[in-house]
């Protein structure tokens, strides 16, 4: 059996990635899947943290659009990814794959408080550490937690797990003649204004030196390819 390409990585799901077809919530099939995809990866001796969203519960932005304070709405956002989070390690857990889940905000009798220290312990013990509620604070996205904790834990790559196979010339549903990058600088992605994270995350990335593949999580079997170095997604390199 081949070598994975990275020992180490975090994995960026976001809470509508959780939603299959439907409209809110958690679909337990998608969630079975992903979690199959995950274990195939720690088999090949990969250390896996997670970063998970709670769009498909509540999102901040829209709290905020709506009247709410914009604090009180990114917290409420924030919930919503312990929720996330909790839901993917009891399917973890179930399918017989070790997993723990570290929150930004203390919720002891729920979850572990995030612990940099502990979370590295947990990942060489082979159990796979999501981190929920974001930062911590309101006003950062998930993508910047994900940027932030793959930095913390000294993961090798940030993989942003999407809707679409990588990033593309223009937009695939609308521009058939559009093509898939197989690999992009830091520097080109920003002169052509391409939205791989939000800006505070791709700078935090980029100034670490830390690549970024996005894929589609819903392509079976993406996730290994990845992982093991084949042309899957868009790397975004240094």
């Amino acid at each position: 059996m081949s070598a994975a390409s990275y020992s180490r990585i975090l994995l960026k799901l976001s809470g509508e990635a959780l939603m299959g077809e439907d409209s809110y919530g958690i679909n337990e099939a998608v969630v079975s899947r992903i979690v199959s995809e995950i274990a195939e990866i720690t088999r090949l001796g990969v250390q896996v943290g997670v970063v998970i969203g709670g769009g498909n519960i509540f999102r901040g932005m829209a709290g905020a659009a709506g009247g709410m304070d914009r604090a009180t709405a990114d917290y409420m956002g924030m919930l919503g990814t312990v929720m996330n989070a909790m839901a993917l390690a009891d399917a973890m857990q179930r399918a017989g794959l070790p997993a723990r889940v570290q929150s930004a905000l203390r919720i002891d009798q729920v979850v572990e408080p995030y612990i940099r220290d502990r979370a590295i312990r947990h990942l060489e013990l082979g159990r796979v550490v999501i981190f929920a509620a974001g930062t911590g604070n309101p006003f950062f996205t998930t993508d910047t937690a994900a940027a932030l904790r793959g930095t913390e834990i000294g993961a090798q790559i940030v993989l942003k797990a999407t809707k679409v196979d990588g990033i593309y010339t223009a937009d695939p549903k609308k521009d058939p003649t559009a093509r898939r990058f197989a690999r992009i600088s830091f520097d080109e992605a920003i002169g052509r204004s391409l939205a791989v994270l939000d800006a505070t995350a791709f700078a935090l990335c980029r100034d670490q030196k830390l690549p970024i593949n996005v894929f589609s999580i819903f392509k079976p079997g993406a996730l290994r390819r990845v992982v093991m170095g084949e042309d899957e997604g868009t790397l975004v390199h240094s």
